[in-house]
């Protein structure tokens, strides 16, 4: 899955500043995704430490593509490892050839100019990522990252958390949640799935959108753009009948493929990139979509409204991460202590039009952060058996193909 996010205006993350002129300087390494963390938190952070550390934050623009990092740098690091291996064979062999001395210790000599080069090359991995709640199974099942160690602060902010967004992240080796697990990530923002639609044509209409049940009006007919996206898709007409976003048995869920068909005449098109412009434009009357790309626009378009769906939507959540082979450093701890602070959690969710799990009760924005009766309702999309997976795809490309 992949979530785009929508540029916040002066907000926006430009942390140029921030960049220690060579990376290989910095302290403190995060790779995070674009937008997520405002610059002027980031030089507050540093405002508070005694140390004054040289910091690196540079922001990427996809989920997808920081999970690639992590895939890289593993990769990078196995490679190191087999091919240190394969040197120690090789010397002993050359150890034994005395008369290859002179060749042996011009290997020598190149072996610590790339030992050298490695270990350059190594600083390189981030101390943190940014990682989507919907990659955590892979990254741990693919050794990508290592379990998070907390000081006692940030252990202190931990057990303040919802425990919705504690079980989110204690899972076991294989990536499953599990309450006896260990500590993966540090939930740091959230959102959900909302309903868009345009204020002007439902007041013609005479009704407001309320719920996932509304989409199947019949005066929505060829007026709606929804999701390209399976999980979500199947997911919102799962919550409509009455189940849950992670029904494993979809096959048995009776009327599920007959209202996935009816849906399916209610759309104009579905995307994940490009489904707020016709919006704008009065060209679709009603969109789903994640709440990053939908509360900024809200600002700027007084036509345009939303709602959270009243019987529960899917959650999403961005994570910092730990690289397996990242190095220790207790500034780690303090960033992600720093995050879970209330009011910078605060000031973050205001800037960023995504809230942090320490403000769970806010009333002031519902859409920003949702009554706990919704949240109770709504559900982060697990991970899958691949075979639950496969008949997620198979019902998709079936109420997706051409009458």
């Amino acid at each position: 899955m992949k979530r785009r996010d929508f540029l916040i205006g002066t907000t926006a993350i430009t942390l140029t500043e921030f960049l220690a002129g060579c990376e290989t300087q910095a302290d403190l390494k995060v790779k995070l995704l674009k937008n997520t963390i405002p610059a002027q938190m980031v030089s507050k952070f540093r405002g508070e430490l005694t140390s004054r550390p040289k910091l690196s934050f540079q922001p990427q623009e996809s989920l997808t593509e920081l999970f690639s990092l992590l895939q890289g740098w593993q990769k990078k690091s196995l490679l190191e490892k087999e091919q240190s291996s394969k040197n120690k064979t090789e010397n002993i062999y050359i150890a034994k050839l005395f008369s290859l001395l002179q060749g042996w210790q011009k290997k020598s000599l190149l072996e610590k100019e790339q030992s050298s080069k490695n270990k350059t090359e190594n600083i390189y991995i981030a101390n943190l990522v940014t990682l989507g709640d919907y990659w955590l199974a892979n990254a741990i099942k693919q050794k990508l990252i290592r379990p998070l160690t907390l000081n006692s602060e940030s252990l202190s902010r931990w057990n303040t958390l919802p425990k919705k967004w504690r079980d989110l992240v204690t899972r076991n080796d294989q990536g499953d949640v599990d309450t006896q697990g260990k500590i993966w990530a540090a939930p740091y923002q959230w959102g959900t799935t909302l309903i868009a639609y345009r204020v002007d044509k439902f007041k013609t209409l005479g009704w407001q959108p309320k719920d996932w049940k509304d989409l199947w009006r019949p005066e929505l007919e060829g007026n709606i753009s929804l999701l390209n996206q399976p999980r979500e898709v199947i997911g919102l007409t799962l919550k409509k009948l009455g189940k849950s976003y992670n029904t494993k048995n979809i096959d048995q869920v009776e009327n599920l493929k007959s209202e996935l068909e009816k849906l399916n005449k209610q759309v104009k098109f579905y995307s994940s990139d490009n489904y707020l412009q016709p919006l704008t434009i009065g060209d679709t009357w009603l969109a789903v979509g994640w709440s990053n790309d939908i509360l900024p626009l809200l600002k700027k378009r007084k036509e345009i409204a939303a709602i959270l769906p009243q019987s529960g939507t899917a959650l999403w959540a961005n994570l910092w991460v730990e690289p397996t082979d990242s190095a220790k450093t207790d500034l780690t701890e303090k960033w992600i202590d720093f995050c879970w602070q209330p009011q910078i959690a605060k000031q973050m969710s205001l800037l960023t039009q995504a809230s942090s799990p320490v403000l769970l009760g806010i009333n002031n924005n519902p859409l920003l952060f949702p009554p706990q009766k919704i949240i109770e309702k709504s559900e982060f999309l697990a991970p899958l058996a691949n075979t639950t997976i496969e008949k997620y795809r198979n019902l998709w490309q079936e109420i997706r193909q051409p009458i």
